[in-house]
Parts: C-alpha cells; structure tokens; sequence
C-alpha cells in the first residue's frame, strides 16, 4: 500500500491510496509452458508448418486464463497466427478493428489434432498405466 504525503495532499488538495495487493496472490497463476508438451508441439508444429513458420511468443506481462490449466496438469499454450496485411487482418487483439484472416482456422485445427493424436501415439499406453494405478 503505498500513500501520497502530507506535503503534497496540502498542495494538491487531495488524498489518494493506491494498493498493489503485494501481500495477495496474482488474480491469474504465471502462465509456464510445460517444457516437455512445447518442445513436443514444436516438433509436429514444424514437420507438419514447416520450421520458418514456427516462431516462439514474446514473454508479455499480460494475463492468460489458461494458466489456470497449469495448475492442474501439464500444458503448453499455442498461439495460431492470424495475420494477413493484404486483407487488412493486422490490427491488434484488442482493436475494434481486429479480424480473423479464417485461411488460418483449418491449419489451426489440423496443428492441435496432430498435436494431440502424436503425443497419445508416443505417450498413450504409459498415460494409461499411470490412471489405472492411481485407481
């Protein structure tokens, strides 16, 4: 918590609190790729886009929902590109301008099937063995 001073409540002719809420949890949990489902994604990502067309993300200091996911089990966010400048599809998430370049859907869907169905392939039958004897 952290207050204005006496001196310049008196020459401001206000009185202002601001708390960071230092001592309470952040709203969202810190959104942290599980290192084995990224590098697993990476890889199907870059056989199936090719690797020019795979890019890591920024660290950015916003929130992500997702992370809530994290503190259940494992996991690993994605983000697809949607950005097409020929169609005008390049204006920031947040813009009431933004739009989805749609092309990018079906790669989308197809990238997170192959995703899913590999990583069952190469990892199903010890998943399996694992949920049966915590049974």
């Amino acid at each position: 918590m952290m207050q204005i001073s006496e001196a310049q409540a008196s020459v401001y002719r206000c009185k202002a609190e601001v708390n960071f809420e230092e001592k309470k949890p952040s709203l969202h949990p810190v959104m942290n790729n599980d290192e084995g489902l990224y590098e697993h994604g990476k890889k199907v990502a870059e056989a199936m886009i090719g690797k020019n067309n795979f890019h890591d993300f920024p660290v950015t200091m916003g929130g992500e929902d997702f992370s809530f996911f994290t503190q259940k089990t494992k996991a690993a966010i994605f983000v697809l590109g949607v950005k097409n400048e020929t169609l005008g599809a390049g204006k920031p998430l947040h813009s009431p301008y933004f739009f989805v370049d749609e092309e990018a859907l079906p790669v989308g869907a197809a990238l997170h099937a192959a995703m899913a169905v590999s990583y069952l392939d190469e990892h199903g039958h010890s998943h399996e063995e694992e949920v049966k004897s915590e049974l």
